[in-house]
C-alpha cells in the first residue's frame, strides 16, 4: 500500500498542498474548521511526517538511538543488554520515545550510523555504551552537536555526559571475600581488554591481590561469549598451578565455566569456587546457583534515558554516580573442602 501524501491528504479535503502543510505543522494561514478537517483526514489515511523531512523542519523524531559494536547474536545471549534496554523503554514509554538499536562491526561503522541516523533526522540523541579507553566516538558526536548520554567511562574522561557507577569497589569486595574463605591462587576471566570499565576492573584485581599477599592471580581476556568464557576456564583448570577460585566478566562465561568444571570432574565449590559479574535469572537457575555481582541493571538503562531526555529538551544536565554492584553469595562460593 503507498504511504499517504500531503497531495493526498489536500485532494481529501479540497484544499491545497500549502493550507495542508501549514495544518500540519500548526502554523498560520488556514482557519481552525480547515485545520482540524485536515488533521482528521490526516489520522484516517495513516499519514506520518517523513524522516527528511522532520530534519528540514528541525522537529523532533522521537527516537534515540543506541549502536552497539557486536555481533548480533550478542543480544539473545547476554541478559545484560536486555535489562538495560527494558530500563531505557521505561525512560521512553511516558514520553512516546522509541529506542533504534544496530549492530556495527567496529566504532568506524558505529559513528557512520550515528552521522546517516543525525543527518536524516532519524534520532533526537543518543546513548552509548561500552565506552572504549581510545573512544574515537566522543569527538564525533560533539562535532554533530548530537545530545548524547555515556553509560561508563570515568570522570573527566569526556565532555559528554555519562552515567557510571564504581567498578573498582566490587574486586575487591570480591577478591576480599574468596580470600576469606582461604582461597589463595585466584584468576579471573576477562572482558574485551579496550573498554574502559574491563581496564579499571583489571587494575582493581591486581590491586587487591596485590594488598592481600595473593601472587597467582591471572588474568585472561575473552571476547565475553560463553564459548571463550569456557575455553579460557579449561586453560586455567588445566595449568600446573589450577586457580582454586575464578572471577567471571558476566554471568554467560560464569555458566560455560561451571559446565566445564563438572566436565573436567571438579566440584563447585569444594574443589573450585565461581563468580560472575552482573546477576541475573541465568545465574540464579543454575546448580549450584552462582554467587554474583549484582547491581540494578534497568535502573541505569532509565537513568540514562532520563538524562537524555533532559538534554534533547534543552536542559542543563550533569554526570550521574549510581550504586556499584554488591555481592550476592550462593552456592558456587565457599572454603575448599580441605579447609572444611
Amino acid at each position: 500500500m503507498k504511504r499517504p501524501t500531503i497531495a493526498d491528504i489536500a485532494q481529501r479535503v479540497g484544499v491545497s498542498q500549502g493550507a495542508v502543510s501549514y495544518a500540519l505543522n500548526g502554523r498560520p494561514g488556514v482557519s481552525e474548521a480547515t485545520r482540524a478537517r485536515v488533521l482528521k483526514v490526516a489520522d484516517e489515511l495513516g499519514w506520518r511526517p517523513s524522516a527528511a523531512a522532520r530534519a528540514l523542519t528541525g522537529a523532533h523524531s522521537g527516537a534515540i538511538g543506541l549502536v552497539l559494536s557486536r555481533p548480533p547474536s550478542v543480544l539473545g545471549a547476554e541478559p545484560f543488554f536486555m535489562e538495560l534496554f527494558s530500563g531505557i523503554e521505561t525512560a521512553l514509554k511516558p514520553q512516546s520515545y522509541a529506542l533504534m538499536v544496530q549492530m556495527a562491526d567496529d566504532q568506524d561503522a558505529e559513528i557512520e550510523v550515528y552521522r546517516r541516523w543525525w543527518a536524516e533526522g532519524r534520532i533526537d540523541g543518543a546513548i552509548v555504551v561500552e565506552v572504549h579507553v581510545a573512544d574515537r566516538r566522543t569527538p564525533v558526536l560533539e562535532a554533530l552537536g548530537m545530545p548524547a548520554v555515556v553509560i561508563g567511562g570515568l570522570p573527566g574522561s569526556g565532555s559528554l555526559v555519562s552515567v557510571r557507577s564504581d567498578e573498582s569497589a566490587p574486586v575487591h569486595e570480591t577478591v576480599q571475600y574468596l580470600a576469606a574463605l582461604g582461597h589463595r591462587r585466584i584468576a579471573r576471566v576477562a572482558g574485551l581488554p579496550h573498554l574502559v570499565h574491563t581496564k579499571v576492573r583489571d587494575e582493581a584485581f591486581a590491586e587487591a591481590c596485590a594488598r592481600l599477599g595473593l601472587e597467582e592471580c591471572a588474568t585472561l581476556h575473552t571476547d565475553y561469549t560463553g564459548e571463550e568464557g569456557a575455553r579460557a576456564t579449561r586453560r586455567l583448570i588445566s595449568s600446573p598451578t589450577r586457580p582454586t577460585a575464578i572471577v567471571y566478566d558476566n554471568d554467560i562465561m560464569a555458566v560455560a565455566g561451571l559446565s566445564v568444571a563438572q566436565e573436567m570432574r571438579l566440584r563447585v565449590p569444594d574443589d573450585l569456587s565461581l563468580v560472575a559479574w552482573d546477576d541475573s535469572q541465568l545465574a540464579q537457575v543454575v546448580r549450584p546457583a552462582l554467587t554474583a555481582m549484582r547491581r540494578d541493571v534497568p535502573a541505569l538503562g532509565t537513568a540514562a534515558a532520563r538524562l537524555l531526555l533532559s538534554l534533547i529538551g534543552g536542559e542543563t544536565v550533569s554526570d550521574l554516580e549510581t550504586e556499584p554492584a554488591q555481592l550476592a553469595p550462593r552456592g558456587s562460593t565457599g572454603p575448599l573442602a580441605q579447609d572444611r
